[in-house]
C-alpha cells in the first residue's frame, strides 16, 4: 500500500506490519522518515516537521537523515552516487516530481543533463522493500564511478549487532554476529562473481532472539562483483549502503541517450526475530523471486563422485537405472560429455557430445532415462573456455585479459567475456542447439574460477565488462529460458560462489556447496537459511568416507537426514553400494517425497543450532509439521533433550505419526525424538498432523 500527501512531498509505503517513510524538503533535500513498525500517513508527515539539527560547521546537517547520500555538498558521508562529466565531478539534483501506482514510488531528480530516478516497492502481502536507481543521461559523456542501489538507514539505537555470513570454498555461508563498532564495516566481492567469501546480507539487531526482537536486514540481488557498507555514524545512527561494483574506480561510462539501472537493493523490518525474519525472506523469495516456486523440485542424482571424467554412454545407463530403482526423478550427466574433454585441462567451450563417448550424441541416453521415469539434465559451464579447445583456439581474445600481461589460469581455465555481444551470440546458438537436439529438462550451469585478469583491450571503456558480464550472463539466462520453457536451471559456482537475489529469479535452485560432508553442511545450511529458502537449498547424499573434504564417516542415516533439509540428491557412486544400502536409501527418498511440500514450502524454524550436541529443524505447512534432528555428539550418557516446537495452534491436538503419541500445539517433542535417536541412530524425522 502506497499512501502520498497532499502536497506530495511525504510518501509512505507499508506492507502487513511494517512501514517505510520519506521525504523531499522546501530545499529538495530527500530525507528519510521512518522504517520499522506500520505508520499511517499522519505519523509520517508529523516527522517531516522536525527540524534537522543545528551542527556546527564541521559536521553535516544532512549526514545520517538522507536518504539516498550523492557526493558533492554538504555531506561527508560514504555516497550512494558519484559520477563525473568532462566538466566536474559530483551531484547537484533538484526534484522533478514522482510518479506512482499500486506499490511502487518513482522519485525523480536531475543534475544537469543526468536524470536520477530513484525506485521503491513493497510487494502484496510481504513486508520486504524493494529499492533500485535508474539514470538516464540526456548530454555529454557521464562515468558513473559509482551508482549503489540503495542507503538504509536505521533508527537511533544503543549496541547494534551486525549477521553476516561469510566462508570460503567448502565452507560457505556461516553465520557470524559481532557487535557494531564506530566506523564502517565493509563486506563484498572483488571477484567477479557473488563469491564463497561473503553473501550479499546483512542483518543488524540490539537485542534479538530466534523468534524475538527487532531485526533490520538487507539483500542485494547482484551476482557480480559488489559492496556493502555499514556505517556506525558519529551521532550512533547506522547506515548501510549498497550495489554492484567492488570500489570507485569506475562503473560504466553513459553515452548520450544510454541508461543504467542498479539491480535491487531490498530491505526487511520484522519484529520476530532472526527466524521472523528468514520466514519473511523466504516467502517473499518464493512469491516473487524463483520461478515456479510454487513447483516442487525432483530428487536429483548426479553422477560427477561417481564417475569424474571416466565417462562413457553404457555407464551412464547402468547409474540411470539403480538410481530409477532408488526412486530418483531427475539423472544428471556432470562434466565429461563433451568435446574433447577427458580431464579439466581440455574440452570446455566446445559444447558438442564428445563423439566416442556418445556416438549418437546426447539423445538416446536421455531416452532411455526418461523411459526409466526419470527428467534428464547435464552440467555445463559456458563462461569458461580452456585454451585446448576450438573455441580458444578459434577466438583468443574472447577471453578477459590485458595487454602484454601473462593470462592467468585457474583450473586450467579462462573466463569469456559475456559483456561481448559476439561471445553472447556464440554461447546462445550453442546451447540452444544443445537443448533443441535432445530432451533435457535441466541444467546445472557452473562457474569454476574467479575473474583475475579482467581486461578488454578493445574497448573505449574496458572497467565495464564487471558490469556488463553480468548482464550478459542475465540476458542469456533470460533468452534460455523463454526459447526452453521445460528447462529448469541451477546456479553453481564451485559450490557456493553464485547465490543472490538476482541469480535466483532467473534459476530454479542454487548448489549450495561443494561440501557433502553432512557434518559440514549443517552449519553451512543453517547460515543459509538466514535469507535463503529450502526450496532452492541443494543438498546431496554422498559416499562415506567423504571423499571431497575430511574422509569423514558418517552413517547413510545421518547423511539422508541432513541432506532432506533442503532439495534432495545423491552423488554416490551407486555401483559400490550394497543392496542394503539401495534398499535403506529408497526408503528414505520415499519419505523425503511425503514431506517435500512441507521443507520446501513450508515455514521453517530453526529449533537447535548446529553447535553440537543436539541440533534440530522444523517446517510447518498447513496442518502438518516435520522435525529434523541430528545428534552430532553425546556426552556420558546424557538423555536426548526435548525440543518446544513453534508455528503450531497451541490448543489444536498433533498425532505423532511415529509413535502414535497425541499432543497440544504448545508441544515439547521428547518420547518422539528419543525414539528417533535411540541407539546408534543418530539422526531423526519426526512428523506430526493436527487431528
Amino acid at each position: 500500500m502506497l499512501d502520498i500527501s497532499e502536497d506530495g512531498r511525504t510518501w509512505v509505503l507499508s506492507g502487513p506490519a511494517s512501514s517505510y517513510a520519506v521525504h523531499v524538503s522546501d530545499r529538495d533535500e530527500l530525507l528519510h522518515l521512518h522504517w520499522g513498525p506500520r505508520i499511517g500517513l499522519a505519523d509520517a508527515e508529523a516527522l517531516s516537521l522536525r527540524p534537522l539539527p543545528d551542527f556546527w560547521p564541521f559536521e553535516s546537517t544532512l549526514d545520517g537523515r538522507e536518504e539516498y547520500p550523492v557526493e558533492g555538498g554538504p555531506r561527508f558521508v560514504r555516497p550512494a552516487l558519484s559520477v563525473r562529466t568532462a566538466e566536474r565531478r559530483g551531484t547537484e539534483w533538484a526534484y522533478q516530481g514522482y510518479d506512482a501506482d499500486t506499490g511502487e514510488l518513482r522519485l525523480r531528480f536531475r543534475d544537469g543533463d543526468l536524470d536520477i530516478t530513484l525506485h521503491y516497492r513493497m510487494r502484496p502481502s510481504a513486508d520486504v522493500v524493494e529499492r533500485w536507481a535508474t539514470l538516464d543521461n540526456r548530454g555529454p559523456a557521464v562515468e558513473l564511478l559509482r551508482a549503489d542501489s540503495a542507503t538504509w538507514t536505521l533508527p537511533d539505537r544503543d549496541a547494534w549487532r551486525l549477521s553476516q555470513l561469510h566462508g570460503r570454498w567448502g565452507a560457505e555461508s556461516r553465520l557470524t554476529r559481532c557487535g557494531l563498532t564506530h566506523g564502517e564495516k565493509v563486506i563484498g566481492s572483488r571477484r567477479g562473481h557473488t563469491s564463497h567469501q561473503h553473501l550479499p546480507w546483512v542483518a543488524l539487531d540490539t537485542e534479538a532472539t530466534e523468534e524475538h526482537g527487532e531485526v533490520y536486514s538487507c539483500a542485494l540481488g547482484w551476482s557480480g562483483s559488489w559492496r556493502i557498507a555499514v556505517a556506525q555514524l558519529p551521532d550512533a545512527r547506522v547506515q548501510i549502503t549498497g550495489g554492484a561494483g567492488h570500489d570507485d574506480s569506475g562503473l560504466l561510462m553513459l553515452g548520450t541517450g544510454e541508461s543504467y539501472t542498479t539491480p535491487v537493493f531490498a530491505g526487511l523490518w520484522s519484529d520476530g526475530g532472526f527466524g521472523g525474519a528468514s520466514r519473511a525472506w523466504h516467502a517473499y523469495q518464493r512469491a516473487h523471486v524463483i520461478p515456479d516456486a510454487d513447483r516442487d523440485r525432483p530428487v536429483l542424482f548426479n553422477s560427477w563422485e561417481a564417475t569424474e571424467f571416466d565417462i562413457s554412454e553404457e555407464q551412464q545407463r547402468a547409474l540411470a537405472e539403480r538410481a530409477a530403482a532408488m526412486g530418483v526423478e531427475l539423472f544428471v550427466v556432470d562434466d565429461g560429455w563433451f568435446g574433447a574433454r577427458t580431464s579439466d585441462r581440455a574440452g570446455l567451450g566446445d559444447w558438442s557430445p564428445n563423439p566416442d563417448r556418445f556416438p549418437g550424441g546426447l539423445k538416446p541416453l536421455a531416452d532411455h532415462v526418461h523411459g526409466l521415469g526419470m527428467q534428464f539434465g547435464i552440467w555445463v559451464e559456458p563462461e569458461m573456455v580452456n585454451p585446448d579447445s576450438d573455441l580458444y583456439r578459434a577466438h583468443p581474445d574472447w577471453v578477459q585479459h590485458q595487454t602484454g600481461r601473462k593470462r592467468t589460469e585457474f583450473r586450467n581455465q579462462l573466463v569469456l567475456n559475456l559483456a561481448r555481444e559476439d561471445v553472447r551470440e556464440y554461447l546462445w546458438e550453442r546451447l540452444d542447439v544443445l537443448l533443441s537436439g535432445a530432451p533435457i529438462d535441466y541444467v546445472k550451469w557452473d562457474f569454476n574460477r574467479c575473474f583475475t585478469d579482467a581486461g578488454w583491450p578493445d574497448d573505449a571503456y574496458p572497467q565495464r565488462l564487471w558490469v556488463d558480464h553480468v548482464r550478459g550472463l542475465y540476458g542469456l539466462l533470460d533468452r534460455l529460458r523463454a526459447a526452453h520453457p521445460g528447462v529448469a536451471f541451477e546456479s553453481c559456482s564451485g559450490g557456493g560462489g553464485r547465490i543472490d537475489l538476482g541469480v535466483l529469479s532467473r534459476t530454479d535452485q542454487v548448489w549450495t556447496s561443494d561440501n557433502t560432508d553432512p557434518l559440514d553442511r549443517l552449519a553451512i545450511q543453517h547460515g543459509f537459511s538466514q535469507i535463503h529458502p529450502a526450496r532452492v537449498m541443494a543438498a546431496w547424499v554422498t559416499d562415506s568416507p567423504n571423499a571431497m573434504l575430511n574422509r569423514r564417516v558418517s552413517s547413510l542415516r545421518f547423511r539422508f537426514v541432513s541432506a532432506m533439509a533442503g532439495v534432495l540428491g545423491v552423488g554416490g557412486d551407486l555401483t559400490k553400494w550394497t543392496p542394503g544400502e539401495l534398499a535403506e536409501a529408497g526408503r528414505w527418498v520415499g519419505l523425503y517425497k511425503e514431506i517435500r511440500p512441507l521443507v520446501q514450502r513450508g515455514d521453517l524454524y530453526r529449533l537447535r543450532p548446529p553447535q553440537g550436541g543436539l541440533s534440530a529443524v522444523q517446517y510447518v505447512l498447513g496442518d502438518e509439521t516435520v522435525v529434523l534432528a541430528w545428534l552430532q555428539a553425546q556426552r556420558y550418557g546424557e538423555p536426548v533433550p526435548a525440543l518446544r516446537l513453534r508455528g503450531l495452534e497451541p490448543e489444536a491436538t498433533y498425532e505423532c505419526l511415529e509413535t502414535g503419541e497425541v499432543h497440544r500445539g504448545a508441544l515439547l517433542l521428547h518420547h518422539g525424538l528419543r525414539v528417533g535417536l535411540r541407539g546408534d541412530l543418530d539422526a531423526a524425522v519426526v512428523r506430526l498432523k493436527r487431528k
